[in-house]
C-alpha cells in the first residue's frame, strides 16, 4: 500500500515537491493518492498498485530532468502523470526536451503531449488535416499557432477562420446588428485563440487588411481561396453538402485544417424529425485515403485541462454512468 522513492540531493527534491509541497498536492488530487514528503524522500500510499507504480515513475523522471536543468511549471507535473498513466512507457525527455514548438508573435505555443507533437507535425506536412477528438485537446488552438506561424514566415498571405453557426436557423433574427454582429458570438472562439496569440490592435489590424479574415462558413460558399491557411472549427456541426462546398474552396498554395468533436453534433432536427448526416462524420468515413490528406484523432487522455476540472468532469462522467445525474 506505500511506495518510497529516494532522492539524493534535497535542493533538487524540494524544487520536485514545490513550495509547500504543492506539486505533491496537485498529482494527490489528480491520482486519488495520499502522498507525503520528509527529507528528501516522498511516501505515496494507494491501494492502486498501478497509481502508486505511475507516481514513482513520474517523480523519478521529472527529478532526472530538473537535474538536466529543466525548468519544470505546476502544469508539467499533471501533464507527466496523465501522459505516463496512458503509456508508462514513455520517455518524459523526449517529450519536454524535444517538443515541439511554433512560434507565433506574442508567444511560443508548445505541444504539450505526444498527441500535439503528432498533430504539429500533420500540420506542418500536410495540405489538409482532418483532427477529431473532444475540447480541451488543442485542435483549434493549435491550428491557429500554425496559421499565425505560417504567415509570419509567407508561406501563406491570408488566414481565413470559420465555422458554422448552427443556431442562426432560429435565433439570429433575434439578436441585434447587422448579420457580421449576429454571427460574431459563434466566432468569439477564434477570436479568443488570435488575442492570445497576437496583441489585439495587430489582430484588428490584420483584419482590417484582410490578412486575417474571420467568418461564418456560409461566407465562404462561391470563393476559391488561394494561398491561404483555411481553419473549419466545430466541423461536426456541418452538414455532408456544407463540408464538401467548404473543402472544394481550397486553392493554390493553401493548406486546411477541420477540427471537430463528433461526439457533440448540434445540427438541428428536420422537419421529418431526424437529424441530418454530420459532414465531419462522412468526411472522416469516405476520404482518408485521398492522398495528401491527413487524419488525427485525440481522445479524451489528451485533455490539456486544470486537474480540478479533470476531477469535475470525471465526476459528471461516474454520474451519469450510475444513473444518480437525475
Amino acid at each position: 500500500m506505500y511506495e518510497t522513492v529516494e532522492f539524493d540531493d534535497p535542493t533538487l527534491a524540494n524544487q520536485l515537491f514545490g513550495p509547500h509541497n504543492a506539486h505533491l498536492d496537485l498529482l494527490a488530487l489528480a491520482s486519488g493518492a495520499q502522498i507525503t514528503s520528509r527529507g528528501a524522500s516522498i511516501y505515496i500510499e494507494s491501494p492502486d498498485a498501478d497509481v502508486r507504480q505511475v507516481l514513482c515513475n513520474v517523480f523519478v523522471q521529472l527529478y532526472d530532468l530538473l537535474r538536466g536543468g529543466l525548468a519544470l511549471s505546476q502544469q508539467d507535473f499533471t501533464r507527466a502523470y496523465e501522459m505516463l498513466r496512458g503509456d508508462p512507457g514513455l520517455s518524459l525527455a523526449q517529450i519536454f526536451r524535444d517538443a515541439v514548438f511554433v512560434n507565433t508573435p506574442r508567444k511560443t505555443v508548445t505541444a504539450r503531449n505526444v498527441a500535439q507533437r503528432t498533430y504539429l507535425d500533420l500540420l506542418r506536412r500536410h495540405e489538409l488535416v482532418f483532427a477529431a477528438g473532444p475540447a480541451g485537446t488543442g485542435k483549434t488552438y493549435l491550428a491557429v499557432a500554425m496559421a499565425l506561424s505560417m504567415f509570419q514566415q509567407h508561406k501563406v498571405k491570408r488566414i481565413v477562420l470559420t465555422r458554422p453557426a448552427v443556431e442562426a436557423g432560429e435565433r439570429l433574427g433575434f439578436l441585434p446588428g447587422d448579420l457580421a454582429e449576429k454571427v460574431n458570438p459563434y466566432l468569439r472562439p477564434l477570436y479568443d485563440a488570435l488575442h492570445d496569440m497576437m496583441p489585439q490592435p495587430k489582430v484588428a489590424s490584420m483584419m482590417e487588411v484582410g490578412s486575417i479574415e474571420v467568418a461564418p462558413l456560409a461566407f465562404m460558399r462561391g470563393r476559391t481561396l488561394n494561398d491561404a491557411f483555411i481553419i473549419l472549427d466545430e466541423a461536426q456541426n456541418t452538414t455532408q453538402e456544407q463540408m464538401k462546398m467548404f473543402l472544394t474552396r481550397m486553392g493554390f498554395g493553401s493548406r486546411m485544417v477541420v477540427t471537430g468533436d463528433t461526439t457533440q453534433i448540434d445540427l438541428p432536427m428536420q422537419p421529418g424529425g431526424q437529424r441530418p448526416r454530420s459532414g465531419l462524420i462522412h468526411a472522416l468515413n469516405i476520404l482518408p485515403d485521398v492522398p495528401g490528406l491527413a487524419v488525427h484523432r485525440f481522445s479524451k487522455a489528451d485533455v490539456v485541462r486544470h486537474p480540478l476540472v479533470g476531477a469535475i468532469v470525471n465526476a459528471y462522467d461516474n454520474a451519469e454512468k450510475d444513473g444518480t445525474a437525475r
